[in-house]
């Protein structure tokens, strides 16, 4: 009985496997809206003032940044939580596939939520005089959470590294 519940344990890892493909998916949802956002900014790039030029990047910007963020949940979930990747031979391989751990994992998650923010409260000021100044406190507020977060967690995994 024993040995059955741990064989069912085990394979139950693979429940995981559909929803990494369905970040995948999410993954080229967002590369087809990069594309629209800046083939739009591309055609209408002589009506836009450098304000508004500097909006359309920073989005740009965070599309990147989200985009990173998927493939390195997609790559480093599946092969903790999955299945190693099999990529020998592959020509391309990534040097940090297979080396991240899951509290690794956290601080980068926790480092690029970091970035983002920034990229978005750096858009809010670039807006302020349309956003009411309680918006603007809550976005500040909201961005100095996710820094403290993003420090106390790289605090406790070093401490949790030195036991």
């Amino acid at each position: 009985m024993e040995r059955i519940l741990t064989r069912v344990m085990f394979a139950a890892r693979w429940v995981m496997a559909p929803v990494y493909l369905g970040l995948t998916a999410g993954l080229i949802v967002l590369a087809y809206k990069f594309f629209i956002d800046f083939f739009e900014l591309f055609s209408h790039v002589t009506h836009y003032n450098n304000e508004e030029i500097i909006l359309h990047l920073l989005s740009l910007v965070d599309f990147v940044l989200i985009g990173g963020l998927l493939v390195m949940v997609i790559y480093s979930g599946y092969e903790n939580f999955v299945s190693c990747l099999n990529i020998n031979g592959a020509n391309d391989e990534l040097s940090w596939i297979g080396k991240m751990d899951v509290e690794s994992l956290k601080n980068k998650v926790f480092f690029s939520v970091v970035s983002i923010s920034t990229i978005h409260l750096l858009g809010v000021f670039m807006e302020s005089k349309s956003i009411p100044n309680d918006k603007i406190i809550m976005f500040i507020s909201l961005h100095v959470c996710f820094v403290l977060t993003a420090l106390l967690m790289q605090r406790l995994e070093r401490l949790s590294k030195n036991r």
